[in-house]
């Protein structure tokens, strides 16, 4: 099994590079201001922003961002371990039930329950399913930063066309530096490695009709420096002397070596073949052009007749909110997913292909934050609900909203239109997708009997 590696960044041009050179990353988003963590660092070191060297700053982005993305992990690792409840397994095709479930409307109990129905405490079942709990090296996640150095003054990404156009001007005949910091965290011991990587890029004379033709491109206003060396910008770099990988903003002979430092070598990272590098996301062609095959992604043909999302199985949270005083169930989470996503239009619970190196826990609180910003911290886990189908599985997460605590869920992807609380009662007058539509019955009786028996169990403490 290769070591998974995580992408704490969105640019396209450092996961091709990944890609291109055989890894298929996980592309996990920082989320991470960058004009507002160098200011902070230069508050707490009682000096001006622009003192601050650029081969600290991007050094300092590199790892502010993998450290952020490492922080998500330990959440979810966290809100996995404190898991209570239990799994209610089901083996529909076991049952003659095709497709879907057999399930009773009913709450799932000993005495009213389909044959293949099988009991485990989740503490058990995180034992025996090892995710990133289980991993004594890896999974590793890598965030990187670029700056560009022209006479002595340091450039990020420009944002908008009027400031891409000064620079670009700026720039045309001259030389510069390119920095990129990197940092490599591996999940399973906290270890960081860090190193930066320079290169000297010079630019031929170009035009002012041929910035404004570049500009129009829109590629300069969200890269480091206003240029790319492998898109529309190539042309107007007349050398580069350093590290090429670099200038694209991410150095492979530099993270080789950064492996290098864990005893993890270069092939054991490889996932990828060349036939499934001719497309860079073959699962849906009509996905955004940002939205790119992950490690887990893709289709599995089922038994069942039908075809399934995610090779190492699919999860999601169904997230309540209860009435502190009767234990009612009042609200439910509810992601409206987006029309090029399956069953575009519909509404269901947030949720996923479960990723390399987790198990299905785990995917389920990941994917709930990324995609509705439902934190790990935030919630209870109070157990769950797996419809087995041998070569493919999906497990609903049921979980509260923590006594004192308050989601505040939205869309934090592409994947979504919108993600909102809905009044219980509301939830079967929506255009819900086919399986959660489906389960829909036994999921609602299933939470308010949860939500009854932690309400039972504290009026009991309290006696």
């Amino acid at each position: 099994m290769t070591i998974p590696l995580i992408l704490a960044s969105k640019s396209r041009p450092r996961r091709d590079i990944l890609f291109s050179a055989g890894i298929c990353p996980t592309i996990r988003v920082s989320q991470v201001d960058e004009e507002a963590a160098v200011a902070q660092l230069a508050t707490d070191e009682g000096v001006e922003f622009d003192e601050i060297p650029i081969e600290r700053r991007v050094l300092f982005l590199s790892a502010t961002k993998a450290r952020a993305v490492a922080d998500v992990y330990r959440n979810v690792r966290e809100s996995a371990r404190q898991a209570e409840g239990e799994r209610i397994t089901v083996r529909p095709l076991d049952d003659n039930g095709g497709s879907l479930s057999v399930v009773p409307a009913a709450p799932i109990s000993a005495e009213n329950k389909p044959a293949s129905a099988r009991f485990e405490p989740l503490s058990a079942v995180l034992h025996k399913e090892e995710g990133l709990e289980g991993l004594t090296q890896g999974p590793f996640i890598l965030g990187c930063d670029s700056m560009f150095d022209l006479d002595g003054v340091t450039y990020g990404k420009p944002h908008d066309v009027a400031t891409a156009r000064e620079r670009l001007r700026l720039m045309r005949g001259k030389r510069g530096v390119l920095w990129t910091g990197h940092t490599l965290i591996d999940m399973a011991t906290g270890r960081e490695e860090r190193a930066v990587s320079m290169a000297q890029v010079s630019f031929t004379d170009f035009t002012d009709d041929e910035i404004e033709a570049y500009l129009a491109t829109g590629e300069p206003l969200e890269v480091a420096g206003s240029f790319t060396l492998e898109g529309f910008g190539g042309a107007f770099i007349e050398s580069v002397s350093g590290d090429p990988h670099g200038v694209i903003g991410l150095s492979l002979p530099l993270v080789r070596k950064l492996f290098q430092r864990f005893d993890v070598a270069w092939p054991d990272l490889w996932n990828t073949t060349r036939d499934q590098q001719r497309q860079l996301n073959p699962d849906n062609p009509t996905a955004p052009s940002d939205n790119v095959h992950q490690p887990g992604d893709g289709w599995i043909d089922c038994a069942c007749g039908h075809r399934h999302w995610g090779l190492n199985g699919a999860s999601g949270v169904l997230l309540a909110r209860r009435n502190p005083d009767t234990g009612k169930v009042t609200d439910i989470v509810l992601q409206h997913r987006s029309a090029w996503s399956a069953e575009g239009g519909t509404w269901g619970n947030p949720g996923g292909a479960t990723a390399d190196g987790e198990n299905a826990l785990e995917g389920a609180l990941r994917e709930s934050f990324e995609e509705a910003n439902i934190n790990p911290e935030d919630i209870e886990v109070v157990g769950s609900y797996k419809e087995d189908h041998g070569p493919w599985s999906y497990t609903t997460v049921f979980a509260f909203e923590k006594p004192g605590h308050a989601v505040t869920p939205h869309a934090n992807d592409d994947e979504s239109t919108e993600v909102q609380w809905v009044p219980f009662e509301k939830v079967s007058s929506y255009n819900l997708m086919d399986p959660f539509a489906h389960d829909w019955e036994m999921a609602s009786a299933r939470l308010q009997e949860l939500s009854s028996a932690m309400l039972a169990g504290r009026e009991e403490a309290e006696a």
